[in-house]
């Protein structure tokens, strides 16, 4: 709802009449691609970066 309404400057009626697609399609304008989820060779190589 904050960037909904914050960051889209929506109306309440304008963000309460929107789909979850349409939503999400208006968020990805702010946040870019959505990114891969990180895979075994990825956790791999940050475990060995921080082994702590």
């Amino acid at each position: 709802m904050a960037l909904g309404f914050g960051r889209l400057r929506l109306s309440s009626r304008a963000f309460w009449a929107l789909t979850p697609r349409e939503l999400a399609a208006a968020l990805r304008a702010f946040a870019g691609p959505a990114r891969a989820p990180l895979d075994q060779a990825g956790l791999t190589a940050l475990m060995s970066r921080f082994p702590d």
